[in-house]
């Protein structure tokens, strides 16, 4: 496994920030699913270890919909979704990679993820929040 880094991310008001332990080199899914494609969701997916919110846990609202699985986190202030726990990962969080601050990044890759036809792909995604 890569060694990881610290990074840190935020919604727009800054209000809700975070930090994540995950390579330099990141590996992005653009999910194409109802949800994602709406508002642009580009995913990095961390096991729950990795994941420490750092401000604004009073300032943070939950969304579900469908199988109520997948707790979709949307700052109070500003309405952005920096980070959710997603159906496919529920031992997980997904990042979104335009909230990430991109300072410790050394490359990043963004691959299409088939969303539309969520049942039959979201295993190839499982291994991504196991340690």
């Amino acid at each position: 496994m890569a060694e990881l880094t610290t990074h840190q991310g935020y919604c727009h008001c800054r209000a809700v920030t975070w930090e994540i332990q995950a390579p330099a080199k990141l590996r992005v899914d653009e999910c194409d699913c109802s949800m994602c494609d709406m508002h642009g969701f580009q995913h990095i997916i961390v096991p729950k270890s990795r994941f420490t919110l750092l401000t604004g846990q009073d300032n943070i609202t939950t969304y579900t919909f469908n199988t109520h699985v997948a707790q979709h986190y949307f700052c109070k202030t500003c309405g952005i979704e920096s980070f959710y726990v997603p159906r496919s990962n529920p031992d997980g969080y997904s990042i979104n990679f335009r909230c990430l601050d991109r300072g410790n990044v050394t490359e990043f890759e963004i691959l299409p993820f088939d969303g539309k036809n969520w049942e039959a792909n979201a295993a190839k995604l499982a291994h991504m929040s196991k340690e």
